[in-house]
């Protein structure tokens, strides 16, 4: 079976394209208790909980001190 997709690939990598992932990810590695967790349902829930709490409670210092939701929404605005 032939599939319609294909990868490209135009510019070498940098290691700052993707650090802010890598960051969120970092972060929500330490912080979460996903050992807890029996399931993959509440392994889930429980990630789902964190972006949640991430985007729209916890200000973050690099984005005026706003949360991420309300940071777009200002740049979105201007």
């Amino acid at each position: 079976m032939e599939t319609m997709i294909k990868a490209v690939k135009e510019n070498r990598g940098n290691c700052l394209d993707n650090a802010s992932m890598e960051s969120f990810f970092g972060h929500m590695k330490d912080e979460l208790d996903y050992k807890c967790c029996q399931t993959f349902q509440s392994l889930q829930l429980v990630i789902e909980n964190y972006i949640q709490d991430y985007n729209y409670d916890r200000y973050q210092w690099t984005l005026k001190k706003m949360i991420p939701v309300q940071y777009r929404n200002h740049l979105l605005s201007a």
